[in-house]
């Protein structure tokens, strides 16, 4: 396979810690608890990254590494301010393209979804999730990524619909991936977790946490 052709994958995350991450877990869960969810898929993110062939892979973090974090990732700091800021930030850390940044919130990630990014022909890569935001956001050209995230209402129920409008209102080429669920309440946990591959951290912890309430 072409080094050329290869994707540089981003990872955007926060640390998982008790009190800062998955506040919408609690209730039904403690906040230790939706740490340790958080912390299994964002674990669970970053191993199938590792799957995928790539020129390079970046996990842009707020806070620090943990023992969750495999070998194989650059870390660097997410930017400040609002999410958009930070996500356009992300993409200022590729030298070239393509690039593709997901998030920590869709542990049922499989190696194959990112199969067509940088070699499909297409400047930008889309993944919609359920909620009405995005799971995936990638470009060709990584640089068009700052004028085309900067301003969009992040975290609606519109979110993914204008993101992305303004791909093909830039006149970008896109291809669209599966539509992901995203982890946000206990039903959305409940729901991922049965889609998740054999072996996945993120079920087994959700079926810890539910042996351990008996």
């Amino acid at each position: 396979m072409s080094a050329r052709l290869l994707a540089t994958l981003l990872v955007i995350a926060k640390e998982p810690v008790p009190g800062r991450v998955k506040t919408r877990l609690t209730p039904p869960y403690t906040s230790q608890e939706a740490a340790a969810l958080a912390e299994a898929a964002l674990a669970d993110t970053l191993h199938t990254v590792l799957k995928v062939p790539a020129r390079r892979r970046v996990l842009v973090l707020d806070g620090v590494p943990g023992p969750w974090l495999p070998p194989g990732f650059d870390i660097v700091a997410q930017g400040a301010g609002g999410l958009d800021e930070r996500i356009a930030a992300a993409f200022g850390h590729c030298d070239r393209g393509p690039a593709l940044l997901v998030g920590m919130d869709t542990p049922q990630l499989t190696a194959d979804l990112f199969a067509g990014v940088g070699r499909d022909g297409t400047d930008a890569w889309f993944g919609p999730a359920a909620d009405g935001g995005f799971w995936a956001l990638g470009f060709a050209d990584p640089a068009r990524a700052a004028a085309l995230v900067r301003g969009v209402p992040m975290s609606t129920a519109r979110t993914g619909a204008v993101q992305r409008r303004r791909l093909a209102e830039a006149g970008l080429s896109v291809s669209d991936l599966p539509v992901l669920r995203d982890v946000d309440t206990a039903a959305d946990a409940a729901a991922v977790a049965a889609c998740c591959p054999p072996g996945a951290r993120f079920t087994a912890t959700l079926n810890w946490l539910a042996e351990a309430r008996r």
